[in-house]
C-alpha cells in the first residue's frame, strides 16, 4: 500500500512537471516574420538573398512545402549581405526578441552575428558574399551599403544601441575591433585625385584595395550613391579622430564641386529615361571617371560611355544613373553634425 501511494505522488508530480512545461511553452511569444527568418537562415549563420533557383527571399510568402523544400535545398554559399540579406535579418531578430522575450530569436541574431565577424577579412573590408569567391563577390562592397550595413551593427553592438543591448556582452570588444578595422579600411579607400581626397568607389578589390567593377554595366567609379551611405555612417561614431573628420569633410566638398542643378532623372519617352530640365532640381550621376569626375555611364556590352544618350535603351530606363543623393546630406544631415563635431 505504500509503494502504491509513492507512486501515486510520484505521477502526480510528472503531471504538474509536464503542465507547467506546457504553461511555460504557450507562454512564449512569436512573431510570423521572425519564424520565417528562423526557417530561411543558413547553416553558417547568414541568410540569402536568392534561394538556389534564384527566386528572390520574400518574407510575406507563405511558407508551403514547395518553399520549404527550395529553402532546405539552398547551400551556405548563398550567404551574402547584399540587397540587404543577413543585415536585414540579425536587425529584425534583435528587435523581435526585444518585443517578445523569445530566446530563439536572440539566438539566431548572434548566429549571424558570427557570420559576419567571421566573413570580415583582416584590412576591415566586408566581401559581398561569404565564403562564395566567385566573380566580384569577393571584392569589398560598398555596393547597395553593404559594408556599411555589417558596420552598422557592430557599432550598435558596440555603443548598445538600437535593442543591441540584448546581445551578449561576449560581442562587445569584438565588435569594437570590427567597427575599428572598419573605419581604417574606410580612411584607406578613399579615392584620392592628385593627393585630394575624394568619396568612394563601389567596391575594391580585397587584396590591393584598388577600385574594381562589378557587373558589366557597373565601371570602376566615384560611386555617390554609395559613398553617401559611408559618409552617414562616419558621422554615427561618437569622438570621432581628425581623419574621420577630414574624410567626411573632403567628401562633402567633392559633392558640392559636382552636383547638377537645374536637372533630373526622368522619363522622356515610353520605357525611356533621361535629364530633364527641372528648376529646383540638385542632382548627381550614380557613376564618377576616377580621374576626371567626369559623369560615366556602362552598358551590358561593358562598355563605357560619356553620355547617357549612348546607353542602350534597356539600360537608360532600367538603371538608376542619377539621383539626389547628397542632397539632404549637404542640407540638413552634414551641417548639424559640423555644429557638434566639426573643427
Amino acid at each position: 500500500m505504500k509503494n502504491l501511494i509513492i507512486i501515486f505522488i510520484a505521477c502526480i508530480g510528472l503531471s504538474s512537471c509536464a503542465t507547467a512545461q506546457n504553461v511555460a511553452k504557450s507562454e512564449i511569444k512569436t512573431d510570423s516574420i521572425s519564424e520565417k527568418m528562423l526557417v530561411y537562415q543558413l547553416s553558417n549563420g547568414a541568410w540569402p538573398k536568392q534561394l538556389h533557383d534564384k527566386s528572390v527571399v520574400k518574407y510575406e510568402l507563405p511558407l508551403t512545402d514547395e518553399l520549404r523544400e527550395k529553402i532546405k535545398a539552398t547551400s551556405y554559399m548563398h550567404a551574402t549581405i547584399d540587397n540587404a540579406a543577413t543585415s536585414r535579418e540579425i536587425n529584425a531578430l534583435v528587435l523581435a526578441y526585444k518585443n517578445t522575450g523569445n530566446p530563439s530569436y536572440l539566438k539566431a541574431a548572434e548566429k549571424g552575428i558570427d557570420y559576419l565577424l567571421k566573413a570580415q577579412y583582416a584590412n576591415g573590408g566586408w566581401p559581398q558574399y561569404y565564403p562564395d569567391k566567385s566573380s566580384y563577390r569577393a571584392e569589398i562592397t560598398y555596393n547597395d551599403n553593404a559594408m556599411i550595413n555589417a558596420l552598422t551593427i557592430m557599432l550598435n553592438i558596440a555603443y548598445q544601441t538600437n535593442g543591441f543591448d540584448a546581445v551578449d556582452a561576449k560581442y562587445i570588444s569584438k565588435a569594437e575591433d570590427a567597427v575599428k578595422r572598419g573605419v581604417d579600411c574606410i580612411l584607406k579607400t578613399q579615392v584620392a585625385q592628385n593627393g585630394k581626397p575624394t568619396i568612394w568607389a563601389a567596391q575594391y578589390d580585397q587584396n590591393t584595395l584598388v577600385p574594381a567593377k562589378a557587373r558589366a554595366f557597373e565601371p570602376a567609379s566615384l560611386s555617390t550613391g554609395e559613398s553617401v551611405g559611408v559618409v552617414r555612417f562616419l558621422m554615427k561614431l561618437k569622438n570621432p579622430s581628425e581623419e574621420v573628420k577630414t574624410a567626411i569633410a573632403n567628401a562633402v566638398v567633392w559633392f558640392e564641386g559636382t552636383k547638377i542643378v537645374g536637372f533630373k532623372y526622368d522619363k522622356i519617352a515610353e520605357k525611356d529615361k533621361g535629364l530633364v530640365t527641372a528648376p529646383d532640381a540638385i542632382s548627381w550621376a550614380r557613376f564618377y571617371d576616377l580621374k576626371t569626375n567626369k559623369p560615366i555611364f556602362g552598358d551590358r556590352d561593358g562598355s563605357i560611355k560619356d553620355r547617357i544618350e549612348d546607353v542602350s535603351q534597356e539600360r537608360r530606363y532600367g538603371y538608376a544613373w542619377y539621383g539626389t543623393f547628397a542632397q539632404n546630406l549637404l542640407a540638413k544631415e552634414y551641417p548639424k553634425w559640423l555644429k557638434a563635431n566639426g573643427k
